[in-house]
């Protein structure tokens, strides 16, 4: 079988492994990630033609990107797009480096790399997801995502994966199928009509990467989307490069508590202030704090 083989150079200092185990993401389908020889599989969407899997791995000074298949000039240039975005290789971490480099559990961020957090190719695929994740299980928000790729993704072209579905295939359903099939609970109103509202063009979540509003009033734009309350938007927010908020959820709360006050629960306004030196950077300074061992 023809294969096409895709690399982009890494940026100095980038960490391949950090990133892909950053948060859950990659626990998500149409992600798929081989732990053991570190290998992060992605479907992704093509222009006219079935949508692709493509194996994500590094190299010493690459990423390599290979695609089961041969493709176009142009669907190879969108896949690259598309890797850079989801690993943000692009991404400036300067300012965020210099302020923790001489904070004693922080300088290993900047050491090591961490710091990126791995996204979707689109913003509807992330908002979808952030809504999976509020008030319930890890288990529960991915067999509603499992179930949203299963039942109305597209499949690859030799049918063994799917993509995510988009806003349209998600709007042609009605709520029970979001109760009944997804398994999505409360959300299955939310996602109706959150699928509604962006296939019709009322609204472009997408624009919201590019957005010049303020973080402040993007975030107010966002909660205006049922499902959507502080948590979900600040987590949503984090994946488009704007840290300002902690996204505060209760395992946060508890390893927050772990960390810094011998297990015993803290107000959030503690929590705040103990980040709060960090500045527009403080959302990611937590996370990081809270996620050191995972690697």
């Amino acid at each position: 079988m023809v294969k096409t083989t895709l690399k982009i150079t890494k940026p100095d200092g980038f960490n391949f492994k950090r990133t892909v185990l950053s948060h859950g993401w990659y626990d998500l389908k149409p992600f798929e990630l081989d732990k053991e020889n570190w290998i992060l599989t992605r479907v992704f969407e093509l222009d006219e033609a079935p949508p692709v899997a493509a194996e994500i791995c590094e190299t010493k000074q690459e990423i390599k990107i290979t695609v089961g298949e041969n493709i176009s000039q142009a669907n190879a240039a969108r896949i690259i797009c598309e890797v850079r975005h989801i690993l943000r290789l692009d991404e400036d971490f300067a300012e965020f480096y210099a302020l923790i480099r001489d904070e004693e559990q922080l300088a290993w961020i900047a050491k090591t790399g961490a710091g990126r957090l791995l996204r979707s190719p689109t913003v509807w695929e992330d908002l979808v997801k952030s809504i999976c994740t509020t008030n319930c299980s890890w288990a529960l928000t991915r067999k509603m995502v499992e179930n949203l790729v299963e039942k109305l993704g597209e499949s690859t072209s030799d049918g063994t994966r799917k993509s995510f579905p988009t806003a349209e295939k998600m709007a042609a359903q009605r709520v029970e199928f979001y109760r009944d099939e997804v398994r999505a609970g409360y959300r299955s109103t939310y996602f109706a009509e959150l699928a509604e509202r962006v296939a019709s063009g009322e609204i472009n979540v997408e624009s919201w990467a590019t957005s010049a509003l303020s973080t402040a009033e993007l975030k107010k734009q966002m909660k205006r989307v049922k499902g959507v309350g502080d948590y979900a938007a600040e987590n949503l927010l984090k994946l488009l490069g704007r840290y300002d908020g902690l996204a505060l959820d209760s395992w946060l709360r508890m390893r927050f508590a772990e960390n810094h006050s011998g297990g015993e629960s803290c107000s959030d306004k503690t929590i705040y202030a103990h980040y709060e030196r960090f500045g527009t950077w403080r959302g990611l300074a937590i996370w990081c704090d809270m996620t050191k061992n995972w690697l």
